[in-house]
Parts: C-alpha cells; sequence; structure tokens
C-alpha cells in the first residue's frame, strides 16, 4: 500500500514509463464508466458497464474502501485507484476499454487516473474530465464533435472536445493502448444527448444512490 508521497512517486515514474498511445488493437464489445465519490472518511468506486457501440447497459458494481492516502492534487490516483480497481474487478465481465471521470496523458506526470489504471489492469483506458488540469487550449467551435488540442510543455497531450452544441465540452486525453483519434471517437460515439457519456454518467448516479445508503458517522 502506499503511503507516503516519495512512494506515491516512484510508482508514477514507473507507471509513466509503460504508458503505450497507440491505435486500438480491435473495436470494443464492453466499455465500462468509472468514478469515484466520498461519504465522510469512505471512498466509494463505482462501475457502470455497456455493450460497445450499442451502449445496452449491461451491470452496474460499486467497491466501499477506507479513504489513507490524503487529497494532494496530481495524486489522486493513490486515494481513489484503489478502491475504482476493485469495483472493476468485481464485473462478471471484462471491459474491453474503460472511461474515466479523470485524466489520462493531460497531467504534470503524464499519469492521470486514466493512465495509472489502464496500466494496472492492462486495459485500454481514456480521461474524459469535466475540466482541464494542465496545459492551454483554444475554445472549440460550438457544434458537436468540434475539437481543439491541449498543449503542455510544447507537446499534445489531449483534446477539448464538444459533446452537444453549444454545450460545456469535455477535456479528453487518452489513458493507456489508445491514441488520440481514437479516444476522440469512442468518447463521441458514447454520448447520448448530454454532456458527459453515457457509462460515466451511469457511475456518476450510482456513486450518488450509494451515498444515501451509506449510515451517517456517529456525532455528525
Amino acid at each position: 500500500m502506499i503511503e507516503t508521497i516519495e512512494e506515491a512517486q516512484r510508482l508514477q515514474e514507473e507507471l509513466r514509463r509503460r504508458v503505450r498511445v497507440l491505435p486500438l488493437e480491435k473495436e470494443p464489445g464492453y466499455i465500462a464508466g468509472v468514478d469515484a465519490s466520498f461519504h465522510h472518511r469512505k471512498v466509494i468506486g463505482c462501475v457502470c458497464l455497456y455493450t460497445y457501440p450499442g451502449l445496452i447497459h449491461i451491470e452496474d458494481r460499486y467497491a466501499l474502501r477506507d479513504g489513507v492516502f490524503p487529497y494532494i492534487p496530481g495524486y489522486l490516483s493513490f486515494r481513489e485507484g484503489p478502491v475504482m480497481i476493485d469495483a472493476i474487478n468485481a464485473l462478471s465481465i471484462k471491459p474491453d476499454l474503460i472511461l474515466f471521470d479523470g485524466q489520462g496523458i493531460a497531467h504534470p506526470r503524464s499519469l492521470g487516473i486514466a493512465s495509472h489504471i489502464g496500466v494496472i489492469l492492462d486495459i485500454p483506458s481514456i480521461g474524459c474530465a469535466k475540466s482541464s488540469l494542465v496545459g492551454s487550449y483554444k475554445e472549440p467551435g460550438p457544434k458537436k464533435g468540434d475539437h481543439t488540442p491541449i498543449v503542455y510543455r510544447g507537446r499534445r497531450v489531449g483534446y477539448v472536445l464538444r459533446t452537444r452544441d453549444r454545450v460545456k465540452p469535455v477535456f479528453v486525453s487518452p489513458g493507456h493502448r489508445i491514441d488520440f483519434k481514437d479516444s476522440l471517437r469512442i468518447v463521441l460515439n458514447c454520448t447520448r444527448g448530454y454532456r458527459i457519456p453515457e457509462p460515466l454518467r451511469c457511475a456518476d448516479q450510482l456513486s450518488k444512490r450509494i451515498k444515501t445508503m451509506l449510515p451517517e458517522e456517529k456525532g455528525r
């Protein structure tokens, strides 16, 4: 278990060297969306599994852990990642690709949570965040599918993507075993009338439901 920032830095460097940005080897048949939330000292990891490209909802799973690693920007994978992996491993069908509410390589050390867990599980992964973490970009056009690159330290690390006409964009970056083009295509294909791709919307809604089921801590 990673408990210190020094241990986290060493592991990030090791995992960063294993990230691969390259075209998908095959089209996914199953896609999972993963999200995490917090309830007092508990971390909730939620995953929703869908068919692809049909987006038929197959299965939901969640897991709980005590929050051990502190909140440190850029190191959220160590706080949220273990419980996300628990939830993913609980699925009855292994996903061919995982969408994360977070960053892929658009990260100060090129290892956002999508890259981190993608490498650990060796599954293609995409980061699809609601806000930017690093880099500069121009606002994309107003139409669904319009996109502009995110540039950080002189290199492209992702895209700002409009998933609905005249609605705030999302921030898409490859996680592992996928490239920029396929990341954009998959995210757009998973968007059905909302800003956020369906598997991620499902995971977010699931986490909210789980919170209502958990007991309140004594003294609160």
